[in-house]
C-alpha cells in the first residue's frame, strides 16, 4: 500500500454546511490529518440538517468523515489563544465564515502572514472580496440563482435549481486543488516566504461552470432556455418513455452518430437523407421533429431491446435511475465501490471517492462526533490534564466526549 500522498500534512478547518467541508473531506481522502474546529453549542449547523442517518443529517455524514472534531469557543480568548496553538503546527486553515469573521478573531490572512507564515490560509465565501454585493450571505441556491445556473436548469417559465449543491461541491473541489497545488509548489520550491493566501467564492465557481452558456450569450445575444433533460448544444439529445414504463436517454453529439440513429435504430433513413437535418444546428432548430420521431419508436420497445440496440450502433444511451435505484446499482456493486464508515451513532456504508489511484485506496475513516477528540487534541499540544479541566470550566472548549477517541496520526 502507497503512504497516503498528504500524509504529514496537518489542516485546520472552521466550516460549516458543504463547501468547506468538501474541500477538507477531499484532503483527508488523501491522507491529511483534518483537525474541525467546532462551536461546543451544536457544531457545524449542518449537524442538525436531519436525522435520517441514525438520527444524523445526511450531508453531515457525507461530508466529514476521516476528520477529528475539537470543540472551541473562539468568542472565548482563551478558545482563541488555542487555535493560535493549534496552528503552530498546521499547514493549511480553511475557513467558509461569514464574511470578515476571520479578521475579527486575528486569524485573517494578513494575522497569519505574521504569526503563523508558515500555514496556507484559504477562505471560501459568496461573492468574493471588492463588489457591491461581497458582503451578503451566500447559499447554494442563492449563488445558483444570482449565476444563473436555475435559468438554464428546468423546463420554459419552470427554473429549477440543480439538484445537488452543486456550487458548493465545485467550490470545494477547486479550493482543494488550490492547496493541493501550493503544498507542491511549497515542497518542490522550498518557499522560505510567508505562503500565499487563497480565496474561493462559490459565485465565481459557479461563473465559471456557466462558461458554456455565459460564451453563448455573449455572442448571440440569446438567453438559452431550459430544456429538462436535454441540451440546448445538440440534437437530438433527450429522454424518452419507453413501452415497458422505463425511461432511455439517448444521444447524438456528431454528424455521424446522427446518421447511425436514424438509420440502425429508429429505421427513418428519410431523416437521414433529408438535407434539413444535415448539420448539427439544423437539428437543434428542429429539434421537435426529431424528439417525435425517437419517441415514437421508443415507445414501442422495451428498453432493454432499445439499449441493445443503441450500443450495437455506437449510440449513447443510458436508464433514467432514481436514487434508490443508483444505491443497488450493479455498476457500484460490480466494482466494490461501497465501504462501511463509522459515525457516532453506529456504521453506515458510504461510497468511495472517484479517484482510482493504483496502490492506495482512500481511507473511510468515522465521521466524529461534536469535540469527540478535543482532549486528545489538547494533550498532543501539550496541555496538561488540569488545564485541560480549567478551559472546560471558562466554557472554552466543550464537555468531555463520552466516546474512545483515537487520533489519526496514532493510528496510521
Amino acid at each position: 500500500m502507497r503512504t497516503p500522498p498528504l500524509a504529514g500534512i496537518t489542516v485546520v478547518t472552521l466550516e460549516q454546511a458543504v463547501s468547506a467541508p468538501m474541500c477538507t473531506r477531499v484532503l483527508a481522502d488523501f491522507g491529511a490529518r483534518v483537525i474541525k474546529v467546532e462551536n461546543p453549542k451544536g457544531g457545524d449547523f449542518a449537524r442538525h440538517y436531519d436525522d435520517v442517518v441514525n438520527g444524523q443529517a445526511a450531508h453531515f455524514v457525507w461530508a466529514n468523515r476521516n476528520k477529528e472534531s475539537l470543540s472551541l469557543d473562539l468568542k472565548s480568548p482563551a478558545g482563541v489563544a488555542v487555535l493560535h496553538r493549534l496552528l503552530e503546527g498546521a499547514d493549511v486553515l480553511v475557513s467558509n465564515l461569514a464574511p470578515g469573521a476571520t479578521a475579527r478573531i486575528g486569524i485573517a490572512p494578513a494575522d497569519l502572514k505574521i504569526r503563523h507564515p508558515q500555514v496556507i490560509p484559504v477562505e471560501i465565501d459568496g461573492y468574493g472580496a471588492g463588489g457591491p454585493i461581497s458582503h451578503k450571505r451566500a447559499y447554494d441556491l442563492l449563488i445558483q440563482a444570482e449565476s444563473g445556473a436555475c435559468a438554464v436548469t428546468g423546463h420554459p417559465g419552470m427554473p429549477a435549481k440543480p439538484g445537488p449543491p452543486v456550487a458548493d461541491i465545485s467550490t470545494g473541489l477547486y479550493a482543494a486543488l488550490s492547496i493541493i497545488s501550493l503544498l507542491y509548489a511549497r515542497d518542490a520550491g522550498g518557499a522560505t516566504d510567508a505562503a500565499p493566501a487563497v480565496a474561493v467564492s462559490l459565485f465565481d465557481t459557479m461563473t465559471d461552470i456557466m462558461g458554456y452558456q455565459l460564451t453563448y450569450t455573449q455572442h448571440s445575444g440569446v438567453d438559452q432556455q431550459p430544456l429538462g433533460m436535454s441540451s440546448p448544444a445538440v440534437a437530438p439529445y433527450g429522454a424518452f418513455p419507453t413501452r415497458d414504463g422505463q425511461t432511455v436517454v439517448l444521444g447524438t453529439t456528431n454528424d455521424r452518430e446522427w446518421q447511425r440513429l436514424a438509420r440502425e435504430i429508429i429505421d427513418r433513413p428519410d431523416l437521414a437523407d433529408d438535407p434539413s437535418f444535415a448539420g448539427n444546428a439544423d437539428r437543434v432548430a428542429r429539434r421537435d421533429v426529431l424528439n417525435e420521431a425517437i419517441g415514437s419508436w421508443c415507445a414501442q420497445h422495451d428498453l432493454a431491446h432499445i439499449q441493445k440496440t443503441a450500443d450495437d450502433a455506437g449510440i449513447g444511451n443510458s436508464r433514467y435511475n432514481l436514487p434508490s435505484e443508483v444505491i443497488g446499482h450493479p455498476q457500484l456493486s460490480a466494482r466494490d465501490r461501497w465501504r462501511p464508515v463509522q459515525t457516532p451513532n453506529g456504521e453506515i456504508s458510504a461510497l468511495l471517492p472517484p479517484p482510482v489511484i493504483e496502490g492506495y485506496e482512500q481511507p473511510m475513516g468515522a465521521v466524529p462526533g461534536l469535540g469527540e477528540h478535543t482532549d486528545a487534541i489538547l494533550h498532543s499540544l501539550g496541555l496538561s490534564g488540569e488545564e485541560i479541566d480549567a478551559l472546560r470550566e471558562q466554557g472554552a472548549i466543550g464537555p468531555a466526549h463520552q466516546q474512545s477517541t483515537v487520533l489519526q496520526s496514532d493510528s496510521e
